[in-house]
């Protein structure tokens, strides 16, 4: 017969006591972009780490449903997938779009295949950028201006579906950012 261990009260709050302290928990670095202030928060969990005000959005505005050439900036959750600091928007953080719920989306309207479907399907399961050319489009991001006019960008939303930032903005935004960091636009 098997004896069941029991502790004395005073041994478990001695063992609690005596029990190093367990490291806090990280909260998870993550980026809202509020589509209808044109704002770009950075938060640590709830905590808001740094705000980027006045981004410009595609010029079709925004969507669930993005189509290659309509100019929307999706909607939805996604992740940093590559960066690239050469780009001719100064930096360019790459999302990964298409994602699983516009993909979903499109194939149920019809707007794409299932050799398209599963096409990117298959790539997002293997974290592997999904493919920039089907009927969904894609090279959507969060970048700078580059060589662009900061007056335009001040006054009007002017991309092909991207998130920009100033230059001096998407360098601090790099800065605070990484491959893999959630990004919600919404």
């Amino acid at each position: 017969m098997r004896s069941r261990a029991t502790f004395h009260p005073f041994s478990l709050l001695l063992l609690l006591i005596l029990m190093p302290a367990l490291p806090a928990l990280a909260a998870e670095r993550w980026v809202m972009v509020d589509t209808e202030r044109k704002i770009v928060q950075v938060f640590d969990g709830d905590r808001e780490v740094r705000r980027f005000d006045g981004a410009a959005l595609g010029r079709g505005g925004t969507s669930t449903v993005r189509s290659r050439g309509d100019n929307t900036t999706p909607l939805g959750e996604f992740r940093i997938h590559w960066i690239n600091n050469e780009s001719k928007f100064h930096i360019f953080l790459g999302l990964d779009f298409p994602d699983f719920e516009h993909t979903r989306r499109a194939y149920a309207k019809g707007n794409l295949n299932i050799d398209q479907f599963l096409l990117v399907t298959d790539s997002l399961r293997r974290n592997q950028v999904p493919p920039q050319t089907t009927a969904l489009g894609g090279h959507i991001g969060i970048h700078g201006l580059g060589n662009g006019d900061a007056d335009v960008h001040a006054v009007s939303d002017w991309t092909q579906g991207c998130i920009a930032l100033t230059n001096e903005q998407i360098e601090e935004f790099a800065e605070l950012v990484g491959i893999g960091t959630r990004v919600v636009v919404q």
